[in-house]
């Protein structure tokens, strides 16, 4: 018996970054994000890394679309993936779309064998 998928799996599978035009382009502004129920698999043993994934950028031509992104952040939940390699991709990803002033990603993981880790990645326009 094969069970049909759930319309959010499906939505989570089928996610896209989606942009609009930023309407406000007399003036630099920061628009930040926090996604505080991050998860994704640790490639190496295969349990679950849980993480709070900051987002702060100053837009140019475009924003980003928020359920685009809280789809594309759950996409990372059977993932296996390192800290710095999801931080690094989510940063990369959104630079893509956006073509922003300047960007900042942090991942902030929680605690795991007495350590807790912290990666930023950053990204200007010259």
């Amino acid at each position: 018996m094969s069970e049909e998928k759930l319309y959010g799996e499906v939505a989570i599978e089928t996610n896209k970054l989606e942009r609009f035009e930023n309407r406000t382009k007399v003036r630099r502004y920061t628009v930040e994000f926090t996604c505080p129920e991050f998860t994704c698999i640790c490639p190496r043993s295969g349990f679950p890394d849980f993480a709070t994934i900051r987002i702060k950028y100053i837009p140019d031509q475009f924003c980003v679309e928020l359920k685009s992104l809280k789809l594309y952040i759950n996409g990372f939940r059977d993932r296996k993936v390192f800290h710095e390699d999801v931080t690094n991709e989510i940063l990369e990803d959104i630079v893509t779309l956006l073509d922003p002033h300047e960007i900042e990603v942090v991942g902030d993981f929680n605690v795991r064998g007495n350590i807790h880790t912290l990666v930023t990645s950053t990204h200007s326009k010259k």
